[in-house]
């Protein structure tokens, strides 16, 4: 079943994606800063905002794959399968 954040994330535009992921990655650096020098109440909260960075990046990656042609995608195959053989 997919997480409500995920649905969410579905429904944002490529723009919005990239905005949300700036935004967050800036909110993360700050809060990994505060955490360094003075603590967090919840430092949990560090771990829940790397995962929405890990959600939001999947998204673009999954939205990349999607809008590939063939011949990329058989590029890719070639180069994940030279890969595989080193």
């Amino acid at each position: 079943m997919a997480t409500k954040k995920f649905l969410e994330l579905q429904e944002m535009s490529d723009t919005d994606l990239t905005s949300e992921l700036d935004s967050i990655t800036t909110q993360y650096h700050k809060m990994k800063f505060d955490h360094a020098i003075k603590g967090l109440d919840n430092p949990i909260s560090l771990r829940e905002v790397r995962r929405d960075i890990a959600r939001i990046k999947s998204e673009i990656r999954r939205r990349e794959l999607a809008a590939m042609d063939a011949s990329e995608i058989a590029n890719r195959s070639r180069i994940r399968h030279r890969r595989r053989r080193k």
